[in-house]
């Protein structure tokens, strides 16, 4: 990292620099105020998992609630500390299930999209550059405050991965492509269309959801294999990553059914641990009107 880039962020810097059992106590703390005393967006939350999971009560909603905080403030820690963590305690803490799948589509000269979402620590999937042999990329939405854009982009950057405005993803995409340069995207898929964004309708956690049509043009146009990572918390500061198919023949699929099948894995992949997913923000804040198409149901 420059030394420029270290004065710029130096109090994120320093703050990464502490071993990992501070930034748990720091967590611990950050969660005892944001839940317990400020309430950050208690009541989006609480409505969130209620809607979601009609089938349970009072109680287990306020557990998965509490363990959701939790979890959130340990990855806004463990989002610092990817500023400054080593490859080696990386590989100690991030690890893969079925790499060899992987393995497989670079030897067929296939690139893939990654189609995730806001589950387990998303933000550590910049570590695959050092597990895989592609380029990989991230899309992402600019924030508007410049300095923590730059700051996130700075710590996606360091690993190796080249980080895409979404709006000039698509280009990025087939530029590379011409380059005969096999790439690994990352897509986010979860986050709310705004209301005259092109949406596809899908019946997610016991809603009428929208899910934004992106992703599964670019991966129709691109004939890339997509994939989902799945998620799995083994203990504080600790994932594993299990990759499923969701495509292999793009192109062949009719319209959305590349959302329809990511949204069915993200949803099984939420109810078997839904405290890691990001109940914060605003999913449903789009509702569907009677001149929607049907929304499609699971199950």
């Amino acid at each position: 990292m420059k030394f420029s880039t270290k004065i710029k962020f130096f109090p994120f810097y320093v703050i990464s620099l502490l071993p990992m059992f501070i930034l748990n106590m720091l967590s611990d703390l950050v969660y005892v105020i944001a839940y317990h005393i400020i309430k950050y967006r208690r009541k989006v939350v609480r409505e969130n998992l209620k809607n979601s999971f009609t089938d349970k009560s009072e109680q287990e909603i306020i557990l998965i609630e509490k363990k959701f905080y939790k979890h959130f403030s340990d990855i806004v820690f463990e989002a610092v500390k990817s500023l400054t963590i080593s490859k080696e305690e990386i590989k100690k803490r991030f690890s893969i299930k079925n790499l060899e799948l992987i393995e497989k589509y670079y030897t067929e000269g296939r690139s893939i999209i990654l189609y995730t979402g806001h589950h387990g620590n998303w933000e550590w999937l910049i570590f695959l550059a050092l597990f895989i042999p592609y380029q990989t990329i991230t899309f992402y939405q600019p924030l508007s405050n410049k300095y923590f854009n730059e700051l996130m982009k700075t710590i996606r950057e360091r690993i190796g991965v080249i980080c895409v405005e979404s709006t000039k993803g698509y280009k990025t995409i087939i530029s590379f492509k011409q380059q005969n340069i096999l790439t690994l995207t990352c897509l986010i898929g979860d986050q709310s269309p705004t209301k005259k964004a092109t949406k596809h309708w899908v019946q997610f956690l016991n809603q009428n959801t929208a899910f934004l049509i992106g992703p599964d043009r670019i991966a129709n146009k691109s004939n890339q294999v997509v994939l989902f990572p799945a998620f799995e918390k083994s203990k504080r500061g600790h994932y594993t990553l299990d990759f499923k198919v969701i495509e292999e023949e793009p192109a062949k699929r009719n319209n959305y059914e590349i959302i329809d099948k990511y949204a069915k894995l993200l949803e099984e992949t939420i109810i078997k641990s839904p405290e890691l997913w990001l109940w914060s923000h605003r999913r449903w804040k789009l509702k569907m009107s009677a001149t929607n198409e049907n929304a499609i149901k699971y199950g």
